[in-house]
């Protein structure tokens, strides 16, 4: 079947996915740090303590998801997606009328939870299920919905926020949810895709479908999570605290809002020619090279300082990105399974978030007391590389053992 011809069979379900991966952006990091500065101004609070409340925030999504995140084995994409869209929607319109620093905490842990967790979580399970045979094309397509945001978002909020201020901004975000996406969501997701014979014969291909509790206990699982997480713990920590990096290099923030676009066509890039490299290679075979564009990006963030260092450190972060998401989208159903993956999916995002809710934390509290923020990001870029060369040795463990267990 050629690409186009894909596409065309399965714009439906596509499209759908794609629209989730992309509204997911409302809960992101790179969305919600854009009115960190009027937070802090408003509410007379640090780096390091609205650092803390997004930290915390993001850990109790990451307690919660894996409880909501089964959901998605159990009841029907659409149902599914129109809860979590307009749950967003309803915390987006927190986030506007917030009035005192508990209710900044309430709105990040429901943007947290329904944008990055539930939206993400339930546009690739589906996808991954729905396309068994051409997981990674299907994924890599969806989850251009991600670079779309990053492309438009940040430079949408800040026009809006320049005219109708910051809290106008999130209004708007929440009336797009409800009036604009969820109704062609709901029409796009009237219809569930059936699995043709051939992508069925495929599932049964896949061999042992291993549950929750299995996974969780294979020390594997948790050393591919300290890798592959590293550009969750990283990117959102850094994101975060863009209005402090933009104020300590002296760029503007429009000027680093424009490199999201950069940003983007990394991803979008990266995304479509990883997804067929999946379908041909596998995604244990690499695994070992998705860290290394994520270690040059703290190396070119740390070391250059005129703004045209901007665009290319989000250049890189977007083909991080792009070859990350893609890869492990694929990789999980890949080497565990497709009948539990709404449930492992849920842990293994759980996971995700926990390095996500670090970041911001993390790097807020050791700018606090001092800590240069290019050393940090050095550091950063150290911990890549060396789990490039773990990640190497754990994928050829993944093929070991499956070696030994296909049957002669």
């Amino acid at each position: 079947m050629t690409y186009f011809k894909f596409l065309r069979e399965n714009a439906r379900w596509l499209s759908a996915s794609y629209l989730l991966a992309m509204f997911s952006g409302f809960g992101q990091t790179f969305f919600i740090s854009l009115s960190a500065g009027d937070l802090r101004a408003e509410f007379a609070l640090s780096h390091g303590d609205l650092g803390l409340l997004y930290m915390l925030a993001t850990l109790g999504s990451a307690l919660t998801l894996p409880y909501v995140g089964k959901s998605v084995d159990h009841f029907p994409v659409r149902t599914i997606a129109a809860v979590v869209m307009t749950t967003l929607a309803l915390f987006c319109f927190a986030m506007a009328s917030t009035f005192s620093v508990w209710m900044i905490a309430l709105s990040y842990y429901g943007l947290r939870l329904c944008g990055q967790g539930m939206m993400t979580h339930t546009a690739v399970t589906a996808a991954g299920r729905w396309f068994s045979a051409r997981r990674g094309r299907a994924l890599s397509i969806a989850l251009l919905g991600l670079p779309t945001a990053e492309a438009l978002f940040p430079l949408c909020f800040v026009t809006l926020a320049g005219i109708l201020g910051w809290r106008g901004a999130w209004t708007v975000a929440a009336l797009v949810l409800l009036l604009a996406a969820l109704p062609v969501l709901m029409v796009l997701l009237a219809r569930d895709r059936v699995p043709s014979a051939t992508e069925i014969a495929s599932i049964k291909a896949e061999g042992r479908q291993w549950t929750r509790n299995e996974t969780l206990r294979d020390s594997r699982f948790w050393l591919v999570s300290c890798g592959i997480n590293a550009p969750a713990f990283i990117g959102t920590a850094i994101f975060f605290h863009q209005v402090y990096l933009v104020n300590l290099r002296g760029w503007s923030l429009e000027v680093f809002a424009s490199a999201f676009l950069g940003m983007a066509a990394g991803v979008v890039c990266t995304s479509l020619v990883v997804g067929p490299l999946i379908d041909r290679f596998s995604a244990r075979r690499l695994l070992p090279f998705t860290l290394i564009p994520l270690s040059l990006a703290c190396l070119v963030l740390a070391q250059y300082h005129a703004p045209l260092s901007a665009f290319i450190f989000m250049g890189l972060i977007g083909i991080s990105n792009g070859f990350n998401s893609t890869l492990v989208s694929s990789f999980w159903p890949e080497v565990y399974g497709t009948r539990h993956m709404g449930a492992i999916r849920a842990s293994a995002f759980s996971v995700m978030v926990f390095a996500s809710a670090a970041g911001p934390g993390l790097v807020g509290w050791l700018i606090d007391i001092g800590v240069p923020f290019d050393m940090q990001v050095r550091a950063m870029g150290l911990y890549c590389l060396i789990f490039c060369a773990v990640l190497a040795l754990v994928a050829r463990a993944y093929r070991e053992r499956e070696t030994i267990l296909k049957p002669e």
